[in-house]
């Protein structure tokens, strides 16, 4: 294994640099009018002979530049762009190699006459909040999607299922033309649409429509992508179709449609397989017809995929146009039908303060779920100064579940102690409909505005199960329980929320006074009876035991009037909010009026930021102080049996639990040089923090209650570095660092004994990406993860484990139709149980041939070509330790084809060209 990542890491750096010199290109920005230095101005070089990127960076504070890199060329174009100047153009000769352009002055633009002269655009652009990128400036391989563009953006990581972060913050939303495109799911879009119909791509902070309407400054902590469609690309149809078929009867087929009409677009999806897979994520070769590859947080060994085979068959639309020039609508429908089949075996070690005992359980289910879902978004600017927006949505799920499984407890010694068996059947229905209307109004005082915002939910489930459940209790005094009985269980949960905010400019462009009011009610209601079977009448008839029945209603009101002041300078921003809430829960029990209750809970909670937004750094200090009301089922006293061997009991005199947050990021990137680096840390203390009280007697039968607690803290620390390398013409080389760690402190009660445990892990990890034009793609990253649990009594052993974790994604290009790309994984964990693998290698494998001008593919797919796919895993807390494995898709090969079709003009003309430089800032 050592040997194998030498000689890996020795591949990526033994590249020799041939015929080329270096050269540096310095100078000053400052406007032609006032002599000012112009800070965040775009300076790049470009080839002559074909406008190839060949290096660019950003000037300084001070106006100043230094442009760096290595070429054979002897001539080069040199640009500058800043927003409201004119582009700045010469040619600079490359056989000098240190050039002082001295002091370049730009003149305020004249958009027609800087049109005309000057047909390049700048590789990127800062648009104050908003990075954009210029998708013309960089090459990339044929049958390029959004999501290949991505991967090459310095700070920006893609895991195996498509998530997206920017130097650390997670991409929650993926629009086209400042749409949404099918919901909430980016990688419909990334995966499936072709890079070169795309003009740019901008990165800027997550906000609301009302946000964005009225220019607030938000939190960042959630990016959003906008891929900006080509004008001349904005009519036509495109899309793709492919099928599958392979041994085992594994089969897979997807199909894609989209018209593109100006401000008018209709999609379509449709997909069905039994390898599972989504339907959609056809978008790439090498994911067109195979298994994905996913990484568990709770310490997993490995899990390729999901637990179970699926089988699924999926279909959607999408819609999206301008109602005349004051609104604006979408709407997206996704429905899908799946089969899960699964089986799962576990071995658990339980730790208590005296003692430990271990639990076996193998499970087998047999699950079925049909699920349609409406989203929408109207947007109406009725003029400049008001907005209306509605968002309905609507859901309705409808499942069957067949489960059984068997469960066997025994001491450290091998006695048994208890077992159970347990057979259900259960049918449930789910429905949802939700709406948001928000009214926005900027008013006369600039930065000043009026929202009203009004959300209503109701679902509703309907369930009915058949349970037949059987309890030995094992030793001295031998105990069975039998039931056999149906549960019928409606619930309906409804959720009413206003609010009005109003801001207030005290000084212009500088400082602002928030002023907001909230009122929420969520209320809930719950019926369950239960109906033992008759073994006389051979009917189901309503039990005697009316613990098992339910018949309450549960409500939740909150009122919180907010006060808050924001001052913005610049670059900084900084904000103060303070929210006043007054809490009312009450529960109304028509089966047990003893059991009411009623309690008033006042608290406040506390918002500060600060934040530095440059156009090479970026700083963001957070502080919130919230609160969290108990639940129900913590409050209440009623004795919950329905679980025989957990029985649950609630303690009605807890309190809120208070959290102090603290949030610390920092992001620098050194443009020139490709690098960038990222950190952030997450910490949270709590106060009354609401944990579970268990006893556990002999016969291992648990009765657990709450209590409220103080000494919980989580904390979270991440940091990154990336950094890209031109080797020479032809080749390029990404590195990327990383280092985890996570620190969780948590008080635990069993059998009376109050007691802390403390987990630490720690995980650092490397990752190389290696593109060597029109030859081959190599990628490549290793992580190690430490953990280690300590408790602060001597009544348990500190744990530690160790996992390593490497995976290797390659593509080979034997010539311009002819592609080989394979996906490589290695997983160890050296801790787990005898009874399960300790190590797996996962092998997926994919030959693809494209011919009829790249519109045809034939592949031919190879899934776990060693057949070593499992997904053995082991969960660490601070209760039990447990080793568990599940049903896992097998190996199969399969032979596709798809077709891809596209009437937008040269853009479904993907060019043949190679990766190059992704831009960001």
């Amino acid at each position: 294994m050592k040997n194998f990542i030498v000689l890996l890491t020795f591949c990526f750096v033994s590249v020799t640099f041939a015929q080329q010199q270096a050269f540096e290109i310095t100078g000053i920005l400052t406007s032609e009018d006032d002599n000012l230095p112009l800070e965040a101005a775009t300076v790049y070089l470009q080839q002559v002979k074909d406008s190839t990127l060949m290096t660019y960076t950003i000037s300084n504070q001070k106006g100043a530049f230094t442009l760096e890199n290595k070429t054979s060329a002897k001539t080069a174009n040199l640009y500058v762009s800043f927003m409201g100047y004119k582009t700045y153009h010469t040619k600079v000769n490359l056989e000098q190699l240190k050039i002082d352009l001295g002091t370049i002055k730009l003149l305020q633009n004249t958009a027609v006459l800087d049109a005309v002269l000057i047909k390049s655009q700048a590789p990127v652009t800062i648009k104050q909040d908003t990075l954009e990128f210029n998708v013309k400036s960089f090459k990339t391989k044929k049958d390029a999607n959004i999501e290949d563009l991505l991967k090459e953006l310095p700070g920006v990581e893609l895991d195996p299922d498509g998530k997206i972060t920017v130097n650390g913050k997670p991409v929650n939303q993926v629009l086209v033309n400042g749409k949404p495109f099918f919901g909430n799911d980016p990688t419909i879009a990334t995966r499936n649409l072709s890079k070169d119909i795309i003009e740019k791509i901008q990165i800027s902070d997550t906000k609301t429509d009302d946000e964005a309407f009225t220019g607030e400054t938000v939190d960042g902590e959630n990016k959003t992508v906008n891929l900006v469609i080509k004008k001349e690309n904005n009519k036509g149809v495109f899309g793709r179709v492919a099928a599958g078929g392979g041994t085992d009867d594994r089969y897979q087929a997807a199909g894609m449609y989209n018209q593109f009409n100006d401000d008018l677009r209709i999609s379509a999806l449709v997909g069905t397989n039994n390898v599972n897979e989504p339907g959609f994520s056809y978008g790439e070769i090498n994911k067109m017809f195979g298994g994905r590859s996913s990484y568990d947080t709770n310490n997993q060994l490995f899990n390729y995929g999901v637990d179970g085979v699926i089988t699924s068959r999926n279909y959607g639309l999408n819609y999206v146009d301008n109602w005349g020039k004051k609104a604006e609508a979408s709407a997206s429908y996704f429905g899908s039908n799946t089969d899960n089949e699964n089986e799962t075996i576990s071995q658990r070690e339980n730790i208590l303060p005296d003692s430990r005992y271990f639990t076996s359980t193998s499970s087998k289910s047999a699950q079925n779920a049909d699920q349609h879902k409406v989203d929408s978004n109207f947007k109406f600017k009725i003029d400049s100064t008001l907005q209306i927006t509605l968002r309905p949505e609507f859901r309705q799920i409808k499942r069957t579940n067949a489960f059984q499984s068997i469960q066997n407890s025994y001491g450290t010694d091998g006695t048994p102690i208890n077992n159970s068996t347990s057979n259900s059947y259960t049918e449930s229905e789910e429905f949802q409909f939700q709406n948001n209307a928000n009214i926005t109004k900027r008013l006369k005082r600039k930065g000043s505005f009026l929202k009203f915002d009004v959300f209503y939910r109701t679902q509703q489930s309907e369930d009915d199960n058949k349970l037949i459940n059987e309890v030995n209790i094992l030793g001295s005094t031998p105990q069975t329980t039998a039931l056999n009985q149906l549960r019928e269980t409606d619930n309906t949960k409804n959720t009413f929320r206003a609010s009005v905010a109003y801001r207030v400019p005290l000084i212009k462009k500088a400082l602002f006074l928030d002023l907001r009011y909230g009122y929420r009610d969520i209320t809930d209601l719950n019926t369950r009876m239960a109906f033992d079977f008759d073994e006389n009448t051979q009917k189901y008839e309503p039990t005697t035991n009316t613990a098992f029945n339910s018949d309450y209603q549960y409500t939740n009101i909150t009122s919180t009037p907010t006060a808050g002041l924001e001052y913005k300078k610049k670059k900084w921003t900084t904000s103060l909010r303070t929210d006043f809430i007054f809490r009312t829960l009450e529960n109304k029990d028509a089966l047990r009026p003893e059991f009411d209750l009623k309690r008033h809970f006042n608290a406040t909670a506390l918002q500060y930021q600060l934040g530095y937004n440059g156009p090479k750094t970026r700083v963001n200090l957070r502080y919130d102080l919230s609160n969290q009301a108990p639940s129900l089922n913590q409050l209440q006293t009623f004795v919950d049996v329905t679980n025989p061997l957990n029985v649950v009991v609630g303690n009605p005199n807890l309190s809120p639990t208070d959290f102090h947050n603290f949030n610390i990021y920092f992001n620098k990137n050194n443009f020139q040089k490709g690098v960038g680096f990222n950190f952030y840390t997450f910490t949270s203390i709590s106060e009354d923090a609401i944990v579970a009280k268990t006893t556990v007697n002999d016969d291992l039968v648990k009765v657990t209650t709450f209590e409220n607690v103080d000494g919980n803290y989580r904390a979270y620390i991440h940091a990154g570095y990336n950094k890209k390398v031109k080797l020479d013409s032809l080749k390029t080389l990404k590195i990327n660092v990383g280092l985890t760690n996570n620190i969780r402190r948590y008080v635990n009660f069993t059998n009376e004994v109050k007691y802390a445990s403390l987990s630490k892990s720690i995980r650092p990890g490397i990752g190389l990406r290696f593109n060597w034009k029109k030859v081959m793609e190599l990628d490549a990253f290793y992580n190690i993860h430490f953990t280690e649990n300590t408790f602060d009594t001597d009544l348990f052993n500190k744990q530690e484990f160790t996992s390593h974790s490497l995976q290797l994604n390659s593509r080979n290009y034997f010539t311009k139709s002819l592609e080989w790309s394979n996906n490589v994984s290695y997983e160890y964990n050296p801790n787990i149980s005898d009874d399960f693998q300790k190590s797996v290698w996962f092998w997926n494998s994919t030959l693809a041939y494209s011919f009829l001008k790249d519109k045809a593919t034939v592949t031919l797919k190879a899934y776990d070509l060693l057949n070593q796919n499992n997904n053995s895993r082991r969960v660490v807390n601070q209760n039990y330790i447990e080793d568990r494995q599940s049903t896992v898709l097998q190996q199969y090969f399969m032979l596709g084809f798809s077709w891809k079709f596209n009437t937008l003009g040269k853009a479904g003309e993907v060019n043949s060209g190679q990766r190059g430089y992704i831009i960001r800032r």
